[in-house]
């Protein structure tokens, strides 16, 4: 009597089953591209430095990372901090490219009176120690009062900085985000410097 057929093998899965199968096993990677993409937009990216401005603070072409969450939570951002924001209506009527971002230290917030004399920054009357600034100031700048919603800021290469002295107080709601952390060149790794000394806030 002939022996019996082999029992089959498992049949080999479907096309629908194949295509399911690496889709499920590329749900990993979807999701942590989708994560990284989110913290792009929303929480953290990066930038380049693309001029002297902020000398010597950031170097020509240093890569920073931008932090966008305390523009959207905190009410004021703190003196001192290093906010990139886009470009405010006098630039643009000047022609500045809409889609560019500019970077600056924040000196003066609501209410505050900012002035710039004998080359010093004076912030409602009192001279601020500026230990980021490599030298002094040569330019003059009548007292200042920064109005509601906005801010007062400026390079600190104060003497080749495109900021609120020629152009005038930026809407608060302009700031895209505030520098935190330079990344490259791994030499100058490290958090960035925002808070002024004691006794200038």
């Amino acid at each position: 009597m002939p022996n019996p057929p082999p029992a089959p093998s498992a049949m080999p899965p479907s096309g629908a089953s194949r295509r399911w199968g690496g889709a499920r096993q590329l749900l990993p990677l979807l999701l942590w591209v989708a994560v990284a993409l989110l913290m792009r937009w929303q929480v953290m990216e990066p930038r380049w430095i693309p001029s002297g401005s902020m000398l010597p603070t950031l170097q020509l072409e240093d890569r920073i990372l931008v932090e966008k969450l305390r523009p959207r939570l905190a009410p004021v951002l703190p003196l001192g901090a290093i906010v990139v924001f886009r470009p405010p209506d006098p630039l643009l009527a000047a022609g500045y490219d809409p889609r560019a971002a500019l970077i600056k230290r924040v000196v003066g917030l609501p209410g505050d009176v900012i002035e710039v004399a004998s080359g010093h920054l004076l912030r409602n009357g009192v001279v601020v120690s500026e230990p980021w600034r490599s030298e002094p100031i040569d330019y003059e700048l009548p007292p200042l009062t920064v109005p509601a919603g906005h801010l007062l800021v400026m390079g600190d290469n104060r003497n080749a900085s495109l900021d609120s002295h020629l152009w005038g107080p930026l809407p608060a709601d302009h700031v895209i985000g505030t520098a935190v952390f330079r990344y490259w060149p791994l030499r100058h790794l490290g958090p960035l410097r925002s808070s002024p000394p004691a006794g200038n806030r």
